[in-house]
């Protein structure tokens, strides 16, 4: 939210149906102890807005859901998944590339994240990496390996520099491509190319790899 900030984008949509915890200010940069209890999404807007005035921001303090991601998506030019819930992960491609808004996806697992932006149609999806969100025995393993602060926080630059490109019209840098950051072994990164899936929902595969510009805000 803030590189995004920083970076140029002037309308942001902040959407968490849960209040702040102790658990979160170690990973989450933008939460202090007074914010503790308060909605992530009223914290946030409160900082972001004293950081950024001209900022323009909508709260939706509720969670994502298939019933309501279509017309929040929709009311959006680009998608950021800071979500560490696998399901709601796969709810975002799939809505995005229904309603053809590009989105970047970003995970983190330990010391390990990731970081891939898609554009629906023309590059590989999270299902073409995935093709199905992970069992609950997996889902269960993820959460023991927990998530590491400095490289959750790595992953969200990555992700606002991104949302900043797309506001000033700028080649999107990580359309299919996946970029691998690895906090355990001297913050090394390496970025591959994603072929789009046969067959896959995205329809990627019949268009090829493409970067592609972002329009304007």
């Amino acid at each position: 939210m803030l590189a995004a900030a920083r970076g140029g984008v002037r309308r942001l949509g902040l959407i968490d149906p849960d209040p702040v915890e102790l658990s979160n200010l170690a990973r989450q940069v933008i939460y202090r102890e007074s914010d503790l209890g308060k909605l992530k999404v009223d914290a946030a807007a409160e900082r972001l807005s004293r950081r950024s005035p001209e900022l323009e921001i909508e709260r939706f303090p509720f969670a994502l859901e298939a019933a309501n991601a279509a017309r929040i998506v929709g009311g959006f030019g680009f998608i950021v998944d800071a979500t560490d819930s696998p399901a709601v992960k796969f709810l975002i491609n799939d809505v995005c590339v229904a309603v053809r808004i590009p989105f970047i996806y970003g995970g983190v697992l330990g010391m390990v994240g990731q970081a891939m932006t898609v554009i629906p149609g023309r590059t590989a999806c999270l299902r073409c990496l995935f093709e199905n969100p992970p069992d609950e025995t997996e889902i269960a393993s993820c959460r023991e390996a927990g998530i590491i602060g400095p490289v959750a926080g790595a992953i969200g630059l990555l992700q606002g520099a991104e949302a900043a490109r797309w506001a000033r019209g700028a080649a999107l840098r990580f359309a299919g491509t996946i970029i691998t950051y690895d906090g355990a072994h001297g913050a090394r990164s390496r970025a591959a190319a994603v072929r789009a899936r046969d067959g896959c929902i995205c329809g990627a595969s019949r268009a090829g790899v493409t970067i592609a510009a972002g329009p304007r805000a």
